[in-house]
């Protein structure tokens, strides 16, 4: 999957875009080493920071790794799921309305 994304966030870098992730790693050292190994070229947060009572993936429900939820700007939920291709096809859409309204 991390090709896919890589490549989605070069491909949407000028547009009103952002990929967010939640590594699952449970530590800190582990989680930098995966980015840098992954070679990830977006923001990815600890599902559990130090300090923070709940993980991020109980908040947000997430039953299953790795777990795709699209948001409009309005912080609308318009996709959420495990199908990438299908989570793509959705933000492209997004994207290219928030664009013709001039939403850049």
């Amino acid at each position: 999957m991390y090709p896919h994304e890589r490549s989605l966030v070069e491909e949407m870098k000028d547009k009103p875009f952002a990929l967010v992730g939640v590594n699952s790693d449970r530590t800190v050292e582990r989680a930098k080493k995966a980015v840098a190994e992954n070679n990830l070229n977006w923001r990815s947060f600890q599902n559990k920071e130090a300090g923070r009572e709940e993980e991020i993936s109980s908040d947000w429900a997430v039953k299953g790794w790795p777990t795709v939820v699209v948001l409009d700007r309005e912080f609308k939920i318009h996709y959420r799921g495990h199908d990438g291709e299908k989570a793509t096809e959705i933000a492209k859409e997004l994207v290219a309305e928030m664009t013709e309204k001039g939403g850049e």
